[in-house]
C-alpha cells in the first residue's frame, strides 16, 4: 500500500508541475485525489481501518497521528475541489487561497506517506 501511496505523491507532483496548464492540472490532480480515496477504501476493506482508528485510546500515538493527518488530507481535498471549481467559474480572487490550500494539502499528503511507515512500525 505504501507503493500506491508513493505513486499518488508522484502524480500529485506531476499535477503541481503542470499547474499552469489548467486542463492537464485538473485531470492529473483529480486522478491523484480519486486514487487516494480509493486507497483509503482499500485499506478499510482489507484492514478494518475505521474500527482500529476508533480505538484511539488504545492505539499507539503514531497511528493516531497518522490517522489524523490522513483525515485532514481528505478534508483538504474537499477544499481544493471547492476552490478549484470557483476558479473554473472565473472567480480569480480565490486563486491565492487555492494555491495556499494546495501546497498545504500536498504537505499533509507527504506527512501521511511518512507517518504510514512509522504507524506500521509502531504496531509491530
Amino acid at each position: 500500500m505504501q507503493a500506491q501511496s508513493f505513486c499518488i505523491l508522484m502524480i500529485m507532483m506531476t499535477g503541481i508541475y503542470f499547474r499552469k496548464n489548467r486542463s492537464r492540472h485538473i485531470r492529473i490532480m483529480s486522478v491523484a485525489m480519486i486514487w487516494d480515496v480509493l486507497l483509503i477504501l482499500q485499506i478499510e476493506l482489507s484492514r478494518s481501518a475505521i474500527l482500529k482508528a476508533s480505538k484511539a485510546l488504545s492505539n499507539p500515538l503514531m497511528l493516531n497521528i497518522h490517522v489524523s493527518i490522513a483525515v485532514t488530507t481528505v478534508l483538504l481535498y474537499g477544499i481544493m475541489i471547492y476552490t478549484g471549481r470557483k476558479l473554473l467559474r472565473g472567480e480569480h480572487a480565490i486563486r491565492n487561497k487555492h494555491r495556499l490550500f494546495g501546497y498545504t494539502t500536498f504537505f499533509m499528503r507527504v506527512l501521511t506517506f511518512a507517518t504510514s511507515f512509522l504507524a506500521v512500525a509502531s504496531k509491530g
